[in-house]
């Protein structure tokens, strides 16, 4: 029977993302492709430690107990450049953990990224930068999935997931103004257009799929009183006033919401993650993430202006004002 994709929450996840593979990798890189793929043979039945992304991952397939078990709202797929026979210890440390995912694209040596439209993909997550980097430059969502000294599984089951704005939801378009124009140029600039929505960024369809399963939780509320929403989205934002306005307006025009929203005009973002403390955060901005991934899951997304190399002989930009 055909299994169809089209209206699901699919998303692409490497097993350096899910997993710790530090051991893994070591081995690779000390003694090559031959003795890691020994190694993966000889450990299949030893259990991958839980990675980075395996909290949010957990709790996004747990809310496929708002639908039929025929028919799950979440669909998680591991790509990986694994070898098939390599990937057998992933998919069983997969089944080990009790995760829900039954489907996988091994491709020896060579990125999976290309496949994600291709399976309805809004999202792909790794911790292989090169990877991630590859996917954007072809117009794909993909995040960078740093390292964090804290991998929070504890038993609630609350999933909280938080975005940047600028370079996520949303394009580049407005710190495209902000390089061009300075601080007061870019608030002119978003007085000016309050009223007209930006183009949506490379995260905006993954948030859109968050907000449909937001929409299942409060239909099930509805007819439960005392079920106890799970799914909670906050914007963490660097505008402030003036320059919020155009956000809020933003994301109702695409029929996107979110929970919370933070506008901090330059307030260090680790300060409200250590309080927020969401399961996994996206910002397109590494200044950002360097205090944040201390402690907070924090994905690295790779797009614009702020992450494309300046030419040899070009001033140092300026310390990015949205986001």
């Amino acid at each position: 029977m055909r299994y169809d994709l089209s209206d699901r929450l699919v998303i692409g996840i490497a097993s350096s993302a899910l997993f710790d593979l530090a051991d893994c990798d070591a081995v690779f890189r000390e003694q090559g492709e031959d003795a890691y793929r020994a190694h993966q043979e000889a450990h299949v039945d030893d259990v991958l430690a839980k990675g980075v992304a395996f909290p949010f991952v957990r709790r996004l397939l747990s809310l496929n107990d708002l639908a039929e078990p025929s028919d799950p709202l979440v669909e998680v797929i591991v790509l990986s450049r694994n070898d098939p026979d390599s990937g057998l210890r992933v998919m069983r440390s997969v089944a080990a953990h009790g995760l829900p995912i039954s489907r996988a694209v091994f491709r020896q040596g060579r990125s999976a990224h290309r496949f994600m439209r291709a399976l309805n993909m809004s999202l792909f997550l790794s911790a292989d930068g090169a990877d991630v980097r590859e996917a954007v430059a072809d117009g794909l969502p993909a995040g960078h999935v740093l390292q964090t000294a804290r991998v929070d599984d504890e038993d609630d089951q609350e999933l909280r997931i938080a975005f940047d704005f600028d370079g996520v939801l949303a394009s580049d378009s407005s710190e495209r103004v902000f390089q061009d124009a300075g601080i007061d140029g870019f608030r002119a600039h978003e007085v000016l257009n309050a009223t007209t929505p930006h183009d949506p960024g490379p995260l905006s369809e993954f948030l859109a799929g968050i907000n449909r399963i937001q929409c299942r939780e409060e239909d099930r509320r509805r007819e439960d009183p005392a079920y106890r929403l799970r799914l909670r989205v906050s914007l963490v934002t660097a505008r402030d006033a003036p320059a919020h306005e155009r956000a809020v307006r933003s994301l109702k025009r695409w029929g996107l919401r979110v929970n919370d929203a933070f506008f901090l005009g330059g307030i260090d973002k680790s300060a409200v993650m250590s309080v927020l403390d969401p399961h996994i955060f996206f910002d397109d901005q590494v200044s950002h993430l360097n205090g944040t991934a201390l402690a907070t899951p924090s994905v690295h997304v790779p797009f614009g202006v702020v992450n494309t190399p300046p030419p040899d002989d070009a001033p140092s930009p300026s310390a990015p004002a949205s986001g």
